[in-house]
């Protein structure tokens, strides 16, 4: 990864359709999830690829809106030998969504089985949605990602899960009274599970990476959930298969141990493969990787 002022050769630029809720969208229907996706894309190129995208895999797009006279939105992904990545995001189209969009979803939205959000539109916009799932009984799935620097409102808690990663939560965890610098040492996933838990949400379901991921509720349970091994070639994507493979499960009537296993199978087949979407993997694939730990 090149320092600043610094210049560094790469290998290979590929271009591939993603961002954090298409990738969820196209995880979950390729898991054999039934889709329907909210949000913008811009009216150029990039936005007939998304589209066609989310078409190609059985994902329904007809509250997509094409906004003209803006890009669609990307992230410019840089890949290390290791299979690291680091990420800048250029919102476009996706900070158009506003509540309005939102509303014109409400129909879909109360007959869904999950709402799963993201924090790659405005704020205000996904604040809306939890307000207008609540108001409707959707249950809710929100990813805080990327998690803004001063943190979300209480209002951003009012969710049936949530599920950051470990990096994603101790930066929701950085208010004035919460502040990492006032600690005497980096929290354990329970410290972090239990202070988010206190905003609000019922359950908390920390991706811990290639540690597993660990469940908290509100009841007081705690489960950490193994991860699987994987040859790592590309980590983009992961959480998202993760999160995308989570709403499925819960879905289908998985309890959410068998739901958290089984969305830790997929985020792991998703890092054998490069580029987000292309590597989400199957359903079969999935079961496989669940059936040699049977």
């Amino acid at each position: 990864m090149p320092a600043p002022g610094q210049t560094v050769l790469g290998s290979d630029l590929v271009t591939i359709p993603g961002g954090k809720g298409a990738n969820q969208a196209v995880a979950a229907a390729k898991l054999g999830g039934d889709v329907h996706f909210v949000g913008r894309v811009g009216d150029d190129d990039f936005g007939q690829r998304l589209l066609n995208g989310l078409r190609n895999h059985h994902v329904r797009t007809d509250h997509v809106t094409v906004t003209e006279g803006v890009s669609s939105g990307c992230a410019l992904i840089l890949v290390d030998k290791k299979g690291e990545n680091s990420i800048v995001v250029a919102p476009g189209a996706n900070h158009r969504l506003t509540p309005e969009d939102i509303d014109g979803a409400g129909e879909l939205i109360a007959k869904a089985s999950i709402v799963v959000m993201q924090l790659e539109i405005p704020l205000k916009t996904v604040r809306h949605a939890i307000a207008k799932c609540r108001e409707l009984g959707a249950y809710t799935i929100l990813d805080p990602a990327p998690a803004p620097p001063k943190g979300l409102s209480r209002a951003f808690y009012d969710v049936n899960i949530l599920t950051p990663n470990r990096s994603e939560a101790e930066a929701l965890l950085q208010t004035p009274s919460l502040g990492r610098s006032r600690r005497a040492k980096r929290p354990d996933g329970k410290q972090i599970g239990a202070e988010l838990l206190a905003r609000g949400p019922d359950t908390i379901v920390l991706k811990l990476g290639e540690k597993g991921a660990m469940i908290q509720d509100r009841h007081g349970s705690i489960h950490t959930i193994k991860p699987f091994k994987a040859k790592v070639v590309d980590t983009t994507g992961a959480g998202d298969a993760f999160t995308g493979a989570l709403a499925v499960a819960l879905s289908e009537g998985k309890p959410m141990h068998d739901a958290v296993k089984f969305a830790n199978a997929a985020g792991a087949r998703c890092c054998e493969g490069f580029g987000a979407q292309p590597s989400l993997p199957t359903r079969a694939a999935v079961l496989s990787l669940l059936a040699k730990r049977a």
